[in-house]
């Protein structure tokens, strides 16, 4: 009986806590659908209508903002994968002197600020003459957190498959991308998720390097419709509602492989 009561318990915490958390979320699409000059709680469904949508559509070169967007989170993908796993492999599978040393040096390096880095970045950015690029927008994403991830999930990989691929004579780069890569794919995509959320959301980066707006995010360009004298709350959460959808599509379709991949991560090695 006292099991039966606590199953019934604990079932309506987590009722009550999925409607916390989707509070906000149901909040943000009902503003979003009505034009509100002054934040206030309320769920009303009067005066709804599509009318900040098209103002952002036809006003706010949504997609062009939208593009850039894409272009550097696919970019950021791409390139913090090949980099991180290439780098995971080297770590887990191939000894060298100070291996271990350089790894948790290269680790080590996390716990400093983004904000620590900010201007030393930016001067290398323009020493290499790639501000207001895709370049330079996407290169700064890459850091010691998916080389981790990785290296921690390779290290599960057996070596004796790697072995006997060396020993069918596979070359290097062979073994790496035709049994290496498909054994840790689920650790890719939950970095890929990792990397598309940063990067959607990512404001500082963005709004310190691309000083023009051709090269301006979604999610630099939202904190334009903030008017000076007053602004239309509904609007800015109709550009919120637009910039949330993306990552959270792609999480939809990849949750059970991201879970897969965190799990299998944090028992390897």
């Amino acid at each position: 009986m006292n099991r039966k009561i606590f199953t019934i318990l604990a079932k309506i915490l987590l009722i009550i806590s999925a409607l916390a958390a989707l509070f906000p979320f149901v909040y943000m699409l009902l503003t979003s659908l009505r034009k509100v000059y002054s934040l206030e709680l309320v769920f009303s469904l009067k005066n709804i209508n599509l009318n900040n949508y098209e103002t952002i559509f036809k006003n706010f070169e949504f997609i062009k903002y939208f593009k850039n967007s894409t272009v550097v989170v696919v970019g950021s993908c791409l390139f913090n994968g090949i980099i991180a796993s290439l780098a995971g492999y080297g770590f887990a599978k191939k000894k060298f002197p100070g291996r271990d040393i350089i790894f948790w040096g290269y680790i080590a390096t996390l716990m400093i600020p983004g904000q620590v880095r900010l201007i030393p970045v930016f001067i290398i950015m323009r020493k290499l003459n790639i501000l207001n690029t895709y370049a330079g927008l996407i290169i700064p994403i890459l850091n010691a957190f998916g080389v981790f991830l990785i290296r921690q999930f390779m290290l599960g990989v057996p070596d004796e498959l790697i072995e006997a691929a060396n020993m069918d004579g596979c070359g290097e780069l062979k073994t790496f991308y035709t049994i290496v890569i498909p054994l840790v794919k689920p650790v890719l995509i939950s970095l890929t998720i990792f990397t598309f959320i940063t990067t959607w959301n990512n404001f500082i980066w963005p709004l310190v390097i691309a000083t023009e707006s051709s090269k301006a995010t979604l999610t630099l360009a939202l904190s334009t419709l903030r008017g000076n004298y007053s602004t239309n709350y509904g609007l800015v959460m109709a550009g919120a509602t637009l910039c949330f959808l993306p990552p959270f599509i792609l999480y939809i379709f990849l949750q059970k492989q991201f879970i897969e991949g965190i799990a299998l991560s944090g028992v390897k090695g």
